[in-house]
């Protein structure tokens, strides 16, 4: 049995790990932290893990994560990067669900995350956890840098044409919606039902932080030297779900595109391509790991328009992570990541 720590086990991505993990054949949650809830019985704090936990949350210590194989962190930015170091040095792996780790140009990050970086040194040694882009040099890491959940959805969306070289790169746009657990869980005036629900808004609409980890990302799938890509992220009233509507220019047929989609992703058991002009559903992913694609062409003209949609929770975060740990130790890559979508 592998021994699992999780770090801020009380934010929706925390507690998204401990829901999954309750059922993982292979693994064993020796230490959950909280600084909020310390002290405090895992299934006080959420009743819905009745009967699967009698841990309770303590602080985060080094000498207290010691006794653990793998660490995931689910804190706020910031927050990994002052512990991963001495993590490593005791041979402890880290899976960090938080951005320290996901860019490698520390400038870039500083700039959009407004705080010196504290571990700069690790940031070459850590692994971008998209599976399905990076899936051996997953299996080989010790510190995962998860994807954001944005990053997933659109990055998943590109991916074939990306490798292919088939695209225009200097002018991709993505048009983004999330719910509103993609904000975490706290108290704030903007996410607040009678703030969200019956609105839709778009926010960030200069620059979100996601940004330079998608162009990236799309970057190390090309040969081609530019990335020209306008992000633009939505809130929508609802508490889960990703849905990212892709738009490019291409001659090349819908039929010649969705085989390609069809190939690329025939052996990744959770991205499914759907029927050629068949439109995904965030409900239809809902609380599983899946990622689905449909696309269209418009009146057969030239502007492709990819769907991708993903539980920006599960896919888009714990549930990514914890495929990323499977990989890691040799485990089927689903095991534990069973659950079918919710429906209704």
């Amino acid at each position: 049995m592998i021994k699992i720590g999780i770090v801020g086990g009380t934010g929706y991505t925390g507690v998204e790990l401990l829901r999954i993990l309750a059922r993982h054949p292979k693994v064993e949650i020796t230490i959950v932290t909280s600084r909020t809830d310390t002290g405090k019985r895992i299934d006080e704090v959420y009743p819905n893990l009745q009967g699967l936990y009698e841990l309770v949350f303590t602080l985060p210590t080094i000498k207290s994560l010691k006794q653990c194989d793998l660490v995931f962190f689910a804190t706020p930015n910031g927050i990994a990067m002052t512990m991963v170091s001495a993590l490593l040095n005791h041979g402890i792996k880290v899976i960090d669900l938080s951005a320290d780790f996901r860019l490698q140009d520390v400038a870039v990050w500083e700039k959009w995350y407004g705080m010196p970086h504290a571990c700069v040194d690790l940031i070459q040694y850590s692994v971008y956890g998209l599976v399905e882009m990076n899936r051996e040099l997953i299996k080989k890491a010790s510190l995962i840098a998860c994807p954001g959940c944005y990053p997933t959805a659109v990055q998943l969306g590109l991916l074939p044409l990306m490798e292919a070289g088939l695209i225009d790169s200097t002018a991709i746009i993505a048009d983004v919606k999330s719910g509103v657990s993609g904000a975490g869980r706290k108290a704030a005036l903007p996410t607040l039902m009678s703030e969200t629900g019956e609105s839709f808004k778009a926010y960030n609409v200069d620059g979100h932080r996601h940004l330079p980890e998608i162009k990236q990302g799309l970057a190390s799938m090309t040969t081609n030297s530019a990335i020209n890509l306008t992000f633009v992220p939505h809130l929508i009233p609802m508490i889960r779900g990703i849905h990212a509507t892709l738009y490019l220019q291409t001659d090349i047929e819908l039929a010649e595109i969705q085989s390609l989609y069809e190939q690329r992703y025939a052996n990744e058991i959770f991205v499914k391509v759907l029927a050629q002009q068949t439109a995904p559903d965030t409900r239809n992913v809902r609380g599983s790991n899946n990622c689905q694609i449909g696309l269209f062409k418009p009146q057969g003209e030239n502007t492709l328009v990819i769907l991708s949609v993903i539980d920006n929770l599960v896919k888009g975060a714990a549930g990514q992570a914890v495929q990323a740990m499977n990989l890691i130790y040799a485990f089927d890559e689903n095991l534990g990541l069973e659950t079918i979508a919710l429906y209704p």
